[in-house]
């Protein structure tokens, strides 16, 4: 099953949903919407400037998007976040997880990793230099179970224009981490994390959201149904001219009827 849906509201509401029955179909598909975007990039500028996302929810992306036929070298990659002072070694960093399910597959030109573990301002400032040179092409952002995108969670700030900024984690955020098997409890989760910004994601010339399984079905629900709402942080996407949103027939459980 497939099923696209495009709205336009009056409040230039933009969205293509793609819905599929299973989280591998999805990631496939997803990972060829993402290499198109790519390729185009690279036959009209000669590279391409691409942020990625991490977490459970990215696993099936990843495996096939690797597998693109893509000129990496002339790739760019920046990533949404990392927690502050958690080493690379350890199973939860971003870093680690970029490393061994991205960067060893492919030979991007050029990899701007987010180091939580050094000065965390000293580190925003060099991403806030690094992403602003140009434009990102393509961005890859998930939705978290309490709507975040990146680690900015509810209310989030929408009018922040730096790129990058340190960000304090709630409590939903900690429990999602946990649930996924990153962190043994929540108290062992980082207090903060460096965070893309919302006005940095949507700086993006294109945005692919791959956002599968069932515990993320209240947090699409809550996008795709409420009003733009930094309570709901991942509304704001559907304000973006190019926001396509992949969805597994799990994750989509609340919205399909609707829909």
């Amino acid at each position: 099953m497939n099923k696209q849906t495009t709205i336009h509201e009056e409040r230039k509401i933009n969205m293509k949903m793609n819905i599929y029955e299973q989280a591998d179909q999805m990631g496939l598909e997803a990972a060829r919407a993402s290499a198109q975007i790519v390729q185009e990039a690279v036959r009209a500028q000669g590279k391409a400037r691409i942020v990625l996302s991490t977490g459970a929810s990215q696993f099936e992306f990843l495996k096939h998007f690797v597998k693109m036929d893509i000129e990496w070298d002339k790739v760019e990659m920046f990533h949404l976040d990392e927690y502050v002072g958690l080493p690379e070694s350890h199973p939860a960093s971003f870093r680690k997880y970029l490393k061994e399910r991205f960067l060893q597959y492919v030979p991007v030109g050029k990899a701007w990793l987010v180091d939580g573990e050094g000065d965390p301002r000293q580190m925003v400032e060099e991403l806030n230099r690094r992403i602003a040179e140009e434009p990102v092409d393509l961005a890859l952002i998930g939705i978290g179970e309490n709507g975040h995108i990146a680690f900015n969670d509810p209310p989030a700030n929408f009018e922040v224009e730096e790129p990058y900024m340190v960000v304090n984690l709630s409590d939903t955020c900690k429990a999602q981490q946990v649930n996924e098997g990153w962190f043994a409890n929540s108290g062992e989760v980082p207090k903060q994390a460096i965070s893309m910004t919302v006005k940095q994601i949507l700086r993006s010339r294109h945005i692919v959201s791959v956002v599968p399984h069932a515990a993320k079905a209240q947090a699409i629900a809550d996008t795709v149904k409420q009003e733009v709402d930094c309570q709901y942080p991942a509304t704001i996407l559907k304000t973006h001219a190019s926001w396509q949103l992949f969805l597994d027939k799990e994750s989509a459980g609340l919205v399909y009827a609707w829909c």
